[in-house]
């Protein structure tokens, strides 16, 4: 059986099973939904065995359960594992979905939900491409499967899972989808992913809320240095203003920025599709150089003081911020860190008090091409999409994959099918189910196309 005639025929009750995997709110960063990340993994569990795996097992960890599952052909055969993660992204604003997040619809020929590509739809691909190949017996290679659910707050579990079970995890190559394409017309293939600080910062003036009337003007308020604070972390062109922050930044040289360069991309679609009048961004860079091969510092959060309806004249004791810094090949994580920590700190006057806290943060990494196994993504992704895909190095990061390389020894080849319009860890996230669909085939091609490179 072709699998074009197999997605077909069993494309409702493919859909079904997502659907009921998309309805379990699996949030890793509240702990209150601690219950729903067991009953996702068991749900994944389930959907393993169904599709042909020989043993699956949830694995508790010191965080979040890790489920393993594997089927073994032949020692003589390849092994591939799979990664993907069942955990999401919270979903707030909700007054900004137009469906509630957890009840799955499709509209538009996409399917909205949160995880809907994030991670779960992309997950799921494999689930199902792994169905075809044992129905029809045409698995070629020997398979397993770790999925996680901590990769949104910084897979603080895996890497310790990973050193205690090596010989569990050993594989020839690593295979991820959880990164996108630079679109439908214009399909990729991930080479490269940055890597992640991510910081969270209080600042505390008097010991408790004050009568704005009362004391403003004559004791600091907390929002107003954070604020100020916040504004020192870039210089006029745009460039993070963080002493020694760039020494370790390898510099690309012009003729591999040409290279970068001759990807396809429209930058007027690039601004209309987000609504904004200009882009923005760090000096002499062009916008994929930007989100590709340089750092950049963002606020991901700043809260403080009364936000609730109406009017409260107060002035704070306490604002917070949550920060991330997306780095690059060669720049460490830990080091980054201290160096946030020392110049933010300086910047507060003696007026308040800081504290700053390193969360979490991982490596950047970059992907051979030279590898047969990207070779065989390639072919896989030009047969379904009709065109041969650009490798292309991406702004987000998956902090873990950089660990896979130093414990377990293993390269990771990234084969996403996400898109920038899936508004992924936005309101109203969606997956094409055309290309939902599409991501089934490549992988089962990809399965073929290996055996053959």
């Amino acid at each position: 059986m072709e699998i074009k005639t197999y997605l077909a025929e069993n494309q409702n009750r493919i859909l079904d099973e997502l659907f009921e995997l998309l309805r379990i709110p699996s949030i890793s960063a509240i702990s209150s939904y601690k219950s729903e990340m067991f009953r996702c993994a068991e749900g994944l569990k389930t959907s393993l065995l169904a599709a042909g795996a020989d043993k699956v097992e949830v694995c508790e960890t010191e965080g979040n359960p890790v489920v393993f599952g594997e089927k073994f052909i032949s020692k003589n055969l390849p092994t591939i594992l799979v990664y993907g993660h069942y955990d999401v992204m919270p979903v707030e604003p909700l007054d900004l979905w137009n469906s509630p997040p957890f009840e799955p619809q499709i509209r538009d020929g996409k399917i909205f939900a949160r995880g809907a590509d994030d991670d779960k739809g992309q997950l799921f691909i494999h689930i199902k491409a792994f169905e075809f190949l044992c129905k029809t017996n045409t698995l070629n290679c020997n398979i397993k499967f770790m999925f996680e659910g901590e990769e949104e707050v910084g897979s603080t579990s895996l890497e310790k899972f990973c050193a205690e079970n090596r010989e569990k995890l050993h594989s020839d190559f690593i295979l991820v989808s959880d990164t996108s394409m630079l679109s439908k017309e214009v399909p990729s293939l991930t080479a490269g992913l940055r890597g992640l600080c991510y910081m969270e910062v209080e600042v505390t003036g008097p010991n408790r809320d004050l009568h704005s009337g009362h004391f403003g003007g004559a004791v600091a308020n907390p929002i107003n240095i954070l604020a100020k604070m916040i504004s020192q972390l870039h210089n006029s062109d745009n460039k993070i203003a963080i002493p020694h922050f760039y020494d370790d930044v390898i510099e690309l040289s012009q003729e591999e920025r040409n290279e970068m360069a001759k990807a396809p991309f429209d930058i007027e679609k690039y601004k209309n599709s987000l609504s904004v009048n200009e882009i923005w961004g760090e000096k002499n860079y062009s916008t994929l150089e930007r989100v590709g091969i340089r750092p950049c510092l963002d606020v991901n959060g700043i809260w403080g003081g009364y936000i609730g309806e109406g009017t409260k004249t107060v002035l704070p004791s306490k604002a917070f911020a949550k920060i991330s810094m997306r780095l690059v090949p060669n720049q460490n994580p830990d080091v980054i860190a201290q160096l946030f920590e020392k110049y933010f700190v300086s910047l507060a006057p003696q007026s308040v008090k800081v504290q700053v806290k390193y969360s979490h943060g991982g490596n950047a990494y970059s992907t051979p091409i030279q590898m047969s196994a990207y070779q065989a993504a390639s072919l896989a992704v030009e047969k379904t999409f009709g065109k041969k895909p650009v490798p292309y190095k991406s702004g987000g990061s998956i902090p873990i994959i950089a660990t896979f390389e130093k414990v377990l020894g293993t390269k990771t080849i990234l084969m996403g099918f996400g898109l920038d319009t899936d508004a992924i860890h936005s309101p109203n996230e969606n997956f094409p189910v055309e290309t939902f669909f599409k991501g089934i085939e490549t992988i089962v091609l990809f399965h073929q196309y290996l055996k053959e490179v």
